[in-house]
């Protein structure tokens, strides 16, 4: 069975601390939709007052990249 490194990502997001305070989203998008939602999350969430921001991201074989946004739990 070969494993993807996506498996090992998930993986390691699995062991990740739970209850750290943030809440995380992932997206996969075309480069400038990339851009345009980042964009989008950071206004909806500012940083000062959720902390939020591009926690990872990285660039796929197509072209598009897969990131993820994280912010303060109590923005809720």
């Amino acid at each position: 069975m070969a494993f993807r490194p996506r498996d090992l990502a998930d993986r390691m997001a699995g062991r990740r601390k739970p209850d750290d305070g943030y809440l995380r989203e992932t997206f996969t998008l075309p480069r400038d939709k990339a851009r345009t939602k980042a964009r989008d999350f950071l206004s909806r969430y500012p940083k000062a007052a959720y902390m939020s921001g591009v926690e990872s991201w990285r660039e796929l074989p197509g072209g598009d990249i897969e990131f993820t946004m994280r912010r303060l739990r109590s923005a809720d």
